[in-house]
């Protein structure tokens, strides 16, 4: 029973368990294996996440909530806003930094004001927002990060090749959210929040921390050891309650993946496809082995970076495997809403495909 009520639970980690054991039969374990899990990314999930939750802990995220909930008014306000600070955070700490620091914002704002039938409109529109945001700078996604270093791509052809889908992407964003949020008066909740000064001043320190971690300007297994060590002395409930899961997704992941990218007739096919359409293949492998796995994939088949970068980016809508950002998204999701899985995968694949569609028509005619 608790193995079943976990799996129920921990639908996406079992499914990316199960995906990476499998790959393993076909490419059995190597001295390729020990490149193939990114410890810098996991790292960076560890350090945001514990952090995150500390501060759920003390109910600083429904302080902040309450502060938009007062600056907006009204629920279509409000929902724009939260889409507009992922949006930010996306181009400066990455995608999946910025839904971890701001999905549970959106949560609140909109559970404290009776407003849950926007909730999986926000979180989708949120999760859109932070996959296509972080396209216009070099660090805003993982996949950039990597183009960006092995193209040598300057820095003002990058912002050139990504400003015509990411306006694109921006206005999309806004119209919808225009569209489907009615706007309601949002009603300020009356209890009073009074912030423990000390303990949040230190929650927030070891936010910039791990914020600098993301910027490698602190080196990964420091700020891990410097955070869990604060965090064990001050709130061992927030590392004991972290989303492990959420970690074993990304690390079951980054074997699959890997795997993948090992299998012959996977670089033959991709070596034959790529001189039809490099930014359309880049767009559908996306689909199926994620944009940061096709990026590093594709790059060693052509030398068209402007179509790949602008496919892998594109491409990170879609399915729920064409960007781990999705995966934490639909895990923060189900997490709190288990039985409207299907309701959110619906509204989720609705929206997705709906910018995928539009912004690859979009970049193939231009």
């Amino acid at each position: 029973m608790k193995i079943r009520t976990f799996a129920k639970k921990n639908i996406v980690f079992v499914v990316a368990f199960f995906a990476a054991l499998l790959s393993c039969f076909f490419v059995p374990p190597n001295e390729k294996y020990m490149t193939y899990v990114d410890g810098r990314t996991i790292g960076c999930l560890f350090g945001t996440l514990a952090v995150i939750g500390a501060l759920r802990n003390i109910r600083f995220f429904k302080s902040i909530a309450r502060w938009i909930i007062a600056k907006t008014g009204d629920t279509r306000t409000a929902v724009v806003t939260l889409v507009c600070i992922t949006f930010i955070g996306s181009m400066l700490i990455a995608n999946d930094m910025a839904l971890i620091t701001f999905l549970p914002l959106g949560f609140v704002v909109l559970s404290s004001t009776k407003k849950e039938k926007y909730m999986a409109f926000a979180f989708v529109m949120q999760n859109v927002a932070a996959n296509l945001g972080g396209m216009l700078t070099p660090f805003g996604n993982p996949q950039n990060l990597f183009l960006y270093s092995y193209f040598n791509i300057p820095n003002v052809e990058f912002v050139q090749i990504m400003f015509a889908p990411f306006a694109l992407a921006v206005s999309l964003i806004f119209v919808c959210c225009w569209l489907f949020v009615k706007k309601e008066k949002l009603i300020l909740p009356k209890r009073r929040i009074k912030l423990p000064p000390i303990r949040t001043t230190i929650y927030l320190m070891l936010f910039a921390f791990a914020i600098a971690i993301v910027f490698r300007i602190v080196p990964y297994l420091f700020g891990i050891i410097v955070i869990a060590a604060a965090l064990w002395m001050m709130d061992k409930k927030a590392l004991k309650k972290l989303d492990y899961p959420l970690l074993g997704t990304f690390f079951c992941f980054f074997i699959f993946a890997g795997n993948v990218s090992q299998m012959e007739s996977i670089h033959a096919f991709f070596d034959h496809i790529l001189s039809y359409s490099v930014l359309l293949v880049s767009v559908i492998s996306c689909q199926f082995i994620s944009n940061v796995p096709s990026a590093i994939l594709l790059s060693r088949f052509t030398q068209n970076y402007p179509d790949l970068l602008v496919g892998v980016n594109i491409g990170g809508v879609g399915t729920l495997v064409a960007s781990l950002a999705s995966l934490i998204t639909f895990r923060e999701y189900t997490k709190r809403y288990p039985q409207k899985t299907k309701s959110y995968l619906k509204t989720f694949f609705a929206f997705n495909f709906f910018f995928l569609i539009v912004l690859t028509a979009f970049c193939l005619i231009k």
